[in-house]
């Protein structure tokens, strides 16, 4: 099995990365090459039991997806895009790659022609719902996003259902939470505090929380989210139908349960070092994304998550990511 990954040096691509060399196969079948893509380059396995090709490109120029699909790759997981926040103010390059790359790619996969048809798996977002919300969404529940992001997510949900529809791929959306706790230095994510007010006091480092902390929002670990690909890659799709696009499962909690679970995993003094500074154009984006989730379907179909609770979530961080310790 050939696995193309788009996206491969970002935090979620690397992490399967990691879990692909490890397991050696995706489902039941053994992996022979991997080819992981980037615009910046993704590190090269030092250890691998198959060939690995690491491309440095932008794969939203023109000519460049017909390429890396040519080698016909079995199942090819879709990470690359821009996150939420840059995608809000650079309108032109959000749409650019978040839009038109997604087309290129879905284009490339229809143009091989001679029966191809892989699995691709598409990481989409939450933020292709929009308020006012009910209590929990539900599987019905439509799309109406106010970011741009979130409207390019959505108009990529329907790209892949309509190519899946009409065979030329096998397709299956997923929409991720917000990964908590991300490693790494902080990005331009506009939800990027709710990893930042966790990570950096476990780092001994003071974190900015700019909104409120009654914000309500939806939540899993790096862990649950490369599961929920390997997944993705590997779920009959005859049980989905025509819907071909999923919410993850999660964790709905607001920052200050975020804040209340620090304290009871890391202390006090750990959770002191979280600065309260409102950021008006933070709190704007945030009053319009959802809360809380209903996520049946993807229950039904065998996704789960890596946590049951908050807590551990962080404790998968400092045990995935700080080698069990942190700076109390």
């Amino acid at each position: 099995m050939h696995i193309l990954v788009l996206g491969a040096a970002g935090m979620v691509g690397r992490k399967l990365t990691e879990r692909l060399l490890r397991d050696g196969h995706l489902g039941k079948r053994d992996i022979t090459r991997m080819t992981l893509q980037d615009v910046v380059a993704p590190a090269s396995p030092a250890k691998a039991g198959f060939p690995v090709d690491t491309v440095t490109c932008d794969f939203a120029v023109a000519g460049v997806a017909e390429k890396l699909v040519a080698d016909r790759p079995d199942v090819i997981f879709h990470l690359a895009a821009i996150v939420s926040g840059e995608a809000e103010l650079d309108f032109d390059k959000g749409y650019r790659i978040n839009l038109d790359g997604t087309r290129m790619l879905f284009d490339a996969v229809r143009l091989a022609g001679g029966g191809y048809q892989p699995r691709v798996v598409f990481t989409s977002s939450i933020a292709v719902f929009g308020a006012p919300f009910p209590e929990a969404i539900g599987d019905e529940f439509f799309h109406t996003p106010l970011l741009s992001y979130g409207t390019q997510k959505a108009i990529g949900e329907l790209l892949l259902a309509d190519y899946s529809r009409r065979g030329f791929m096998d397709g299956v959306g997923i929409r991720l939470p917000t990964i908590c706790i991300r490693p790494g230095l902080p990005n331009k994510a506009a939800s990027g505090f709710f990893s930042g007010i966790l990570r950096e006091p476990l780092a001994g480092k003071e974190a900015i929380l700019p909104v409120s902390e009654d914000v309500r929002h939806w939540h899993a670990s790096p862990r649950s989210a490369v599961g929920f690909l390997i997944h993705a890659a590997t779920v009959d799709t005859a049980a989905m139908g025509a819907r071909r696009n999923l919410t993850m499962p999660g964790l709905s909690v607001t920052v200050g349960e975020e804040i209340a679970a620090l304290k009871r995993v890391a202390g006090d003094k750990v959770a002191a070092r979280i600065k309260r500074e409102p950021d008006a154009f933070i709190m704007g984006i945030v009053a319009g994304w959802p809360r809380n989730f209903d996520p049946r379907r993807a229950l039904q179909l065998g996704f789960t998550t890596a946590e049951k609770t908050f807590d551990d979530i962080i404790r998968i961080h400092i045990e995935d990511e700080l080698g069990g310790k942190f700076v109390a």
